[in-house]
């Protein structure tokens, strides 16, 4: 078999490509496919009945979902086997995010625990920390979070203001600070949290739940109300010195790249959404008769359902595209650096990928209320609480 050429990334701007360089859906193996169904039957089975219960923040119930995705292997699939999880490549991963889209809030849920608040331990952390807590986290028995950003530092995130004081002795971090909009917060046992030693060193600790830290009320979201969202506060939070991720003031580093890896699993999960939506808008334009036929024959909502797909298709070549050239470049490596660097290398496009598709999400979920007429303003139709969460 011919090796694949790696392809350079942005190369998209100023290089021709060859189909077979290309990677699209169709490429999927069978093991892509089988645990692409097994979180699609998940998520239609088990988690979307749940969806009322989930908005009443029933944050057990939540944790069951999550223990039952473990039991599937959707938490574990891109942990190595070494630590319980399943080593599987960035696309089944993607799937997993994909089909997650179609769980409403709880995709949330799921994204933090098996996405942002779990990658920075397989790449950056010690090897004390991974086995401590991977195999916990594979298996659903502990609940992650991701604790980047405060009042005063969104985008800005290096303008954080919380601090990680290191002990006389050598052997822990003290952390105080307030974080804010952290997913999971409200029932997270282990959270990600980047805060500043020595004034200025931003750094990246892995915390336990404990005494002294603690969370704020439930924010009242306009959308995704069946996830957790707290601000968490830390007051002389003590964390041991292996729980640092990376090195000292390498924190930057590990946020950033994280992210990239989360820009292109959230473009997965608006996907997922996507195509669920117009199989409800569909099936509504099929089901719903004016005039003495169903409006699914009427050339405004054909219109609509076209522009819907073509979003659609477009974004689901974005993503495999992308994640086709991530494969390529990562190989047979089963080095957390390497594996680093060759997502890294598609930093834009994984930006891309994360503007575009959330995008798409928007106009897709705009669409469908406009096709539901009267009825997409109400909550007893899907079309309502699609447009709040995308």
């Amino acid at each position: 078999m011919e090796e694949k050429q790696i392809i350079k990334g942005g190369s998209f701007l100023i290089e021709e490509r060859t189909p077979e360089e290309i990677f699209t859906p169709e490429d999927f193996t069978e093991e892509h496919r089988m645990i692409a169904e097994t979180t699609r039957q998940f998520v239609d089975n088990e988690v979307r009945p749940a969806i009322p219960e989930l908005e009443k923040h029933n944050w057990e119930l939540a944790r069951e979902l999550v223990s039952k995705a473990a039991d599937l292997g959707l938490i574990g699939a891109n942990i190595p086997e070494e630590y319980g999880g399943l080593s599987l490549d960035q696309t089944s991963g993607a799937l997993v995010g994909e089909n997650t889209g179609r769980a409403a809030s709880f995709a949330t849920t799921l994204g933090a625990q098996s996405g942002i608040g779990l990658t920075p331990i397989i790449y950056f952390g010690t090897e004390a920390a991974k086995q401590k807590y991977l195999p916990k986290i594979a298996s659903g028995e502990l609940i992650t979070a991701y604790a980047l950003t405060e009042a005063g530092s969104g985008s800005d995130a290096m303008a954080a203001k919380a601090t990680a004081r290191l002990s006389e002795d050598g052997t822990h971090y003290t952390l105080n600070g307030e974080k804010m909009w952290i997913t999971n917060a409200g029932f997270a046992d282990l959270f990600v949290v980047f805060a500043k030693v020595d004034g200025d060193k931003f750094s990246g600790f892995i915390v336990e739940r404990q005494p002294g830290l603690s969370t704020g009320g439930e924010e009242h979201k306009m959308g995704i109300k069946g996830s957790s969202t707290r601000a968490l506060i830390l007051s002389d939070v003590k964390t041991p010195v292996e729980n640092l991720l990376g090195e000292v003031g390498k924190g930057a580093k590990i946020a950033f790249n994280i992210l990239n890896i989360g820009r292109f699993k959230l473009g997965a999960m608006c996907l997922g959404g996507m195509k669920l939506m117009i199989h409800d808008a569909v099936r509504y334009a099929n089901e719903r008769h004016q005039f003495g036929k169903p409006i699914s024959s009427f050339g405004a909502i054909k219109t609509k359902l076209a522009e819907m797909a073509i979003k659609t298709w477009v974004g689901e070549s974005m993503v495999y595209r992308t994640l086709g050239m991530i494969e390529t470049a990562i190989g047979d490596t089963t080095n957390p650096d390497a594996k680093l660097r060759a997502i890294e290398e598609y930093a834009a496009e994984c930006s891309i990928i994360k503007v575009s598709l959330s995008e798409y999400c928007g106009f897709v979920a705009d669409e469908m209320v406009q096709i539901y007429g009267g009825y997409g303003y109400s909550a007893d139709y899907p079309a309502e609480a699609a447009y709040r969460d995308a």
